[in-house]
């Protein structure tokens, strides 16, 4: 039965492990020219992994406050690391400074003090082995000082039950984490995709010149100002990182991301601009309103404009979709219920061990056994409850500072027809000097 109890146990355990230049936009203009500003290189990229400081206190070490230490981007040398033969070795030398077993202790500790007191309470109730081999009567004689014990019968047949629940559990916050991962894709490619679509199309109307709209002729566009080019493309280069920079805000924890954000967006945008987006009741919205100006702004057919506006429209879904994963947990009748049932299980669990133990010395192997399963099962549980609000494990603000990199780089490119507008340096050539 002990080998049964055990191998149940990890069955269970194992089959829940689951992955520039500005401009300011207000509601009466669509633009007013403000002063050209250089996109700031400055970045409030957390630093990915455990503290560095032993030292470090233990807030930094469990719970919320080693959430920002979860913000793993992986590249080729950490899979290399992933999937290193030493991995188990490595895993097993760490596994008391693990965040996830420090934060179930106080948990741990209760079930194997409830083994203790089944194993000291039978000793005084029962009787006793000492070191020497001796046995020894009951310390307390009394009808009602009884040795306590449960059959293991009832836990074997609802064990089944519980393991469904932390596999469910375990699943369903692995879901919302690679939900969240995904929208942060879908902002990751679509931003790219504007764009490039921007700098590509940009005065090119090309054969919609003479196509009648409505009755009216769409008038062919004048020679391109590339200063002007560049200060337009440079726009809609900033409001792209604006919105995925305010929507990271808006999915983290005020005290943790607000000083950055308001620094990062006035070292990158307007005065104007900045203060737009920031006293604004929703940030996101905010700066997503910016960029359709931006787009707006750009000289090109308004089907092209509407190709690019697609894009505007992935946005406001991947915002709603983490808005809706924000705002709304697993329902927490089913986790509360999975908490209660794993909590009394396991509390339960010495007085059902303590007659299967009785071949170890006083059934002292009970409190060892106890402790590890709990360790086990209430870790899976936490696992669940940390990746269940996936965004504050997210490296998002790695994500925002690629987005913004890339989006500089693409509208520095030359568009169709527009390479002549540049020297081998890249700088505007001097006879186009005039449009400035």
């Amino acid at each position: 039965m002990v080998y049964r109890s055990l191998a149940l146990a990890a069955l269970m355990a194992s089959i829940a492990t689951p992955g520039s230049s500005a401009f300011s936009f207000t509601s009466n203009s669509l633009s007013i020219p403000t002063v050209a500003r250089r996109p700031s290189t400055r970045s409030s990229t957390l630093y990915m992994g455990p503290p560095i400081d032993p030292s470090a206190p233990i807030t930094e070490q469990m719970g919320e406050g080693s959430r920002k230490y979860r913000r793993t981007v992986y590249t080729h040398a950490e899979w290399v690391k992933h999937r290193s033969p030493d991995r188990f070795v490595n895993n097993i030398k760490t596994l008391f400074n693990s965040g996830i077993y420090k934060q179930v202790s106080r948990e741990v500790y209760a079930t194997t003090a409830v083994a203790v007191f089944v194993f000291l309470w039978n000793m005084i109730a029962g009787g006793y082995t000492d070191l020497a081999g001796v046995q020894h009567g009951p310390l307390l004689s009394s009808p009602f000082v009884q040795v306590v014990g449960l059959p293991l019968t009832a836990f074997t047949l609802v064990s089944p039950s519980l393991g469904l629940l932390l596999v469910f559990r375990t699943n369903n916050s692995y879901k919302r984490w690679d939900e969240a991962r995904k929208f942060w894709g879908l902002n990751i490619n679509h931003t790219r995709d504007l764009c490039r679509m921007a700098t590509a199309w940009y005065g090119n109307q090309s054969d919609l010149d003479s196509v009648d709209f409505m009755g009216a002729e769409t008038g062919r566009l004048g020679p391109i100002n590339p200063v002007k080019r560049a200060e337009d493309l440079q726009q809609v280069s900033l409001m792209t990182w604006a919105f995925v920079r305010s929507m990271k805000r808006h999915l983290s924890p005020p005290d943790e991301d607000e000083a950055d954000f308001q620094v990062e967006l006035r070292a990158r945008l307007s005065p104007e601009q900045a203060d737009a987006i920031i006293s604004a009741n929703h940030r996101p919205n905010r700066a997503l309103y910016d960029l359709s100006v931006a787009i707006e702004n750009l000289p090109m057919h308004f089907l092209r404009k509407d190709a690019i506006n697609q894009n505007l429209s992935i946005f406001e879904d991947t915002l709603g979709g983490s808005e809706r994963l924000l705002s709304s947990p697993i329902p927490l009748v089913y986790s509360r219920h999975t908490a209660r049932f794993l909590s009394l299980w396991l509390l339960l669990l010495p007085f059902a061990l303590y007659e299967p133990f009785k071949d170890s010395w006083n059934h002292i192997a009970m409190i060892p056994a106890t402790a590890f399963i709990s360790v086990c099962l209430f870790g899976i549980e936490e696992v669940a409850t940390q990746t269940e609000e996936p965004f504050t494990i997210l490296p998002m603000q790695g994500f925002c500072d690629k987005i913004g990199g890339w989006c500089d780089e693409i509208v520095s490119w030359a568009g169709q027809g527009q390479d002549e507008y540049y020297d081998e340096s890249g700088s505007v050539m001097k006879e186009y000097a005039m449009w400035n």
